[in-house]
């Protein structure tokens, strides 16, 4: 009787949340996180650095939809002992939260940072009553200087457990080893510096973006010898069971033919089932052939159940341009057009190109075979919603392919400057017959 009551509860709550999912604009402030800050209240840190610590988490949580069915929050102090003064789930809506944040007293003592890492994974975490429907499950470790317990086996056991750990290192006195110890690997994701408390502020995009990154994107793209968060849309789109196979730019490289009548459609939940982070990179090395060049068409679109465009990249052979539209908070939607100098129109001669657009909270930039074509402002934009579709090279007329190599979306917005056109570079000396290396077009790291 009781397995039953409790599948009934499990199978009500996933009910409740799908429907409130559909019924909402998408983003990682939407994600289901269980969010746990663990913050150090030593003597070294001073009440005054305390109340700005408070203040960054404050800023930082804002962006979440804090309630049972999104992201609940859970902070610790540490000095000597770990004290728990906001447990997971207690609060269900910002304004409490942060109310209840800016309540929290300093508390003083030694740094026992392993202490309180343990005390998150055996208490904290562990107490979460949503079992299965938390998708991520992440720790942010604030300190201002080294820790006089042991780290490493806490640190291990949270990992253990699917624990997300993010060491955010303050002041001259951290020990970058520790902090290293502390988090997820790539350190050059986990763990971030601030010069001190008064200047932490600087980094609360960074960090903004990168619990973003980890609540929105949880598929990893092999590239060179890292792993990058995002979306490999050939592979999401299906385009390899569904488009003709052809070679790509260079003999080690496999692309794929989109005639007119071929249909890359996907239900956008499947593709972004938390929706679109605010920062990304759109990246994708193609060819343009006949009449495709001379035409207009959406290379990738988001749309909405009603078919409004959400998010879309439009190349208009007739015009030499690329357009990026995305979602509006004063509008329908807006456009970035990219017109530029020569370099747009070089895009529809026939050859092997690169498209990179980087989107960021108020700009977007446009790349070509990376050379940087132009940087326009975006108004504020809405979440997408997820309840509509995603689709690879839509167009009107008939007879026009385009050859497609890749199609990804980075989360990463500095992936932009590893992402190279390697491939388009030594498909042009090959063609001169000049030595070349085959490289990825991620390997600069």
């Amino acid at each position: 009787v009781k397995t039953s009551v409790e599948f009934l509860h499990f199978y009500l709550c996933l009910l409740m949340q799908l429907n409130y999912h559909n019924k909402k604009n998408i983003s990682c402030s939407t994600a289901v996180n269980d969010l746990v800050y663990i913050i150090d209240g030593s003597w070294s840190v001073g009440v005054s650095d305390f109340d700005t610590a408070k203040q960054w988490l404050i800023n930082i949580t804002s962006q979440f939809d804090i309630s049972s069915h999104y992201t609940q929050v859970a902070v610790i102090q540490y000095s000597d002992t770990p004290r728990l003064e906001i447990p997971l789930g207690k609060h269900q809506g910002v304004a409490e939260l942060i109310k209840a944040i800016r309540s929290i007293s300093y508390l003083g003592g030694n740094t026992q940072t392993g202490r309180a890492i343990k005390f998150a994974v055996d208490h904290v975490f562990a107490s979460s009553q949503r079992g299965n429907l938390v998708k991520n499950r992440i720790a942010v470790v604030v300190t201002d200087g080294k820790s006089q317990d042991d780290v490493v086996d806490a640190s291990m056991e949270a990992r253990a457990q699917s624990i997300t750990v993010f060491a955010v290192g303050v002041g001259t006195e951290i020990t970058t080893s520790e902090l290293i110890s502390i988090a997820n690997k790539p350190s050059s994701t986990y763990v971030l510096y601030a010069e001190d408390y008064t200047t932490i502020d600087r980094i609360r995009d960074s960090m903004e973006q990168k619990l973003c990154e980890e609540s929105v994107c949880p598929t990893r793209i092999p590239v060179a010898s890292r792993d990058e968060k995002g979306f490999e849309l050939m592979v999401g789109m299906n385009i390899q069971t569904k488009a003709k196979k052809i070679p790509g730019s260079l003999v080690s490289e496999t692309a794929y033919a989109l005639a007119a009548s071929t249909d890359i459609t996907e239900n956008t939940r499947e593709i972004f089932p938390e929706g679109l982070p605010p920062s990304y990179v759109f990246v994708s090395t193609l060819r343009l052939k006949g009449i495709s060049s001379k035409l207009s068409f959406d290379l990738w679109r988001v749309l909405s159940k009603d078919k409004a465009i959400q998010a879309a990249v439009t190349l208009s052979g007739k015009d030499k341009t690329v357009t990026f539209t995305t979602t509006s908070t004063t509008e329908k939607e807006q456009k970035a057009v990219f017109k530029t100098g020569f370099q747009v129109g070089t895009l529809y001669d026939g050859k092997w190109h690169q498209i990179k657009v980087l989107v960021r909270h108020r700009q977007v930039t446009g790349f070509l075979d990376d050379q940087r074509i132009q940087e326009l402002m975006l108004k504020p934009v809405e979440p997408i919603y997820i309840n509509g579709e995603t689709q690879v090279s839509k167009r009107r007329g008939t007879d026009i392919t385009v050859e497609i190599q890749k199609l990804r979306l980075y989360c990463d917005p500095h992936q932009s400057e590893r992402e190279t056109a390697c491939e388009i570079y030594s498909a042009m000396n090959a063609s001169k017959w000049l030595p070349f290396t085959l490289c990825d077009s991620s390997d600069a790291d």
